[in-house]
């Protein structure tokens, strides 16, 4: 069996059932918004760039960027249920079918690793007193991020989930340590630290007993990984048989208990508990943390109002992709739901997120009031006012949904 023909068929079959939404994507206008967004971003940061305000602080920065872009890794290894029987047999030779696969996710993690770099670097180099090289910056980035790849198939195969875990969040300490390091010490010292934490981090990793090839935990994974795929294309066109992941997070088990038992209040529970263990409720809170934290630094300027309203129409996108949530599910189809609650409940639970959000968001100007009461008190407002107009819009296409099914 040639296992690496094998993987590229799959790759191949993967791709073919994706690029066919590439055109409706493009339909959608998101490449206009990219577009925009692009030549927005390009405009104040090389306005930026020109009159640098003092006391940023840049290794904060490269560091909060950085870190994520270098620490995170995936692979796509295509792996089927039936493969724990058809592949077994070929279990010592599953290395020619996984190195294509490793060489694969880390490549274009690394060019997003790059860009990010490069465009973090002329803001670096006019902010810092003594900044390092910009190559010898990127050949440790590079060996972060290899070095963080290893660490997640290491914590893949490792035989105790629970250990697992821990490792996953040594990997992500070890791999700021070393960022910090570089950036915080002279490269002498930096560097002395950053190659004994790496050969500590290195050693740790041999130390649990491991599977050969974690069959189950791979397969899951690509799942996930194939489901969010097919979640990202949901958000502009319907995707059939989207598979949605599931996250414990028992600091949210008691969201939505306090709900009356009634029929139609039914599926604003079952809204609100997918909603706290799936995934949109990550991206949503990365989004707004992210919203928050650029608004707040820029919150005397309508450049801030503007980074505002911009992240909250993005999470009211991600909050519109609740109505497609539970569209295929069988067992709707039995529990008797009172007509139109589905389109009512989720329109009400999305217009609440998305207000909360607004105020969130919108606190960096609050503490403006006294200083720029107009300006301040308007963004909110406007913040306000576009939750309104997301509201009116699912309105409107829940109750033509509901006149088709009329």
């Amino acid at each position: 069996m040639d296992l690496k023909e094998l993987r590229r068929e799959r790759h191949s079959q993967a791709m073919g059932k994706l690029l066919p939404y590439v055109g409706y994507i493009i339909q959608s206008g998101v490449a206009m918004v990219f577009l925009f967004v692009i030549i927005a971003f390009s405009a104040w940061y090389t306005s930026l760039l020109r009159d640098v305000p003092d006391g940023i602080p840049i290794r904060w920065i490269m560091l909060a960027l950085l870190l994520p872009a270098a620490t995170h890794s995936g692979f796509r290894t295509y792996l089927q249920t039936p493969d724990t029987v058809f592949l077994l047999p070929q279990e010592h030779r599953m290395r020619e079918y996984f190195v294509p696969a490793w060489i694969r996710g880390n490549l274009w993690k690394i060019l997003r690793l790059a860009f990010i770099l490069i465009t973090l670097w002329p803001l670096y180099i006019r902010t810092e007193a003594s900044p390092k090289l910009l190559f010898a910056t990127a050949l440790l980035l590079l060996a972060v991020k290899l070095l963080a790849s290893f660490g997640l198939w290491r914590e893949l195969s490792l035989l105790s989930r629970p250990a697992s875990g821990s490792y996953a969040l040594l990997r992500w300490a070890v791999c700021g340590l070393i960022i910090a390091a570089w950036l915080w010490q002279p490269a002498g010292r930096g560097l002395l630290f950053i190659v004994l934490l790496a050969a500590a981090y290195l050693v740790a990793l041999h130390v649990p007993a491991r599977h050969a090839v974690p069959w189950e935990r791979l397969i899951a994974t690509e799942k996930n990984q194939g489901a969010r795929a097919l979640m990202m294309l949901g958000w502009f066109v319907d995707v059939p048989g989207r598979e949605q992941r599931v996250y414990a997070r028992r600091y949210l088990s008691k969201w939505g208990g306090s709900m009356p038992w009634r029929r139609d209040t039914a599926y604003r529970y079952l809204l609100t508990k997918s909603f706290a263990r799936g995934d949109i409720f990550g991206i949503v809170l990365r989004i707004a943390l992210l919203g928050l934290l650029l608004s707040w630094w820029n919150r005397g300027t309508y450049v801030g109002t503007a980074i505002y309203l911009f992240f909250l129409f993005i999470v009211g996108v991600q909050l519109l992709s609740l109505r497609k949530l539970h569209s295929e599910s069988f067992w709707l189809t039995i529990y008797p739901l009172p007509q139109g609650t589905k389109g009512q409940n989720t329109t009400a639970f999305v217009f609440r997120t998305h207000l909360i959000l607004a105020v969130v968001l919108g606190l960096p100007f609050l503490t403006t009031l006294g200083e720029r009461l107009l300006p301040a008190a308007g963004t909110v407002a406007a913040g306000v006012l576009l939750a309104f107009l997301f509201k009116g819009y699912m309105s409107r296409k829940e109750a033509r949904l509901e006149d088709d099914d009329l």
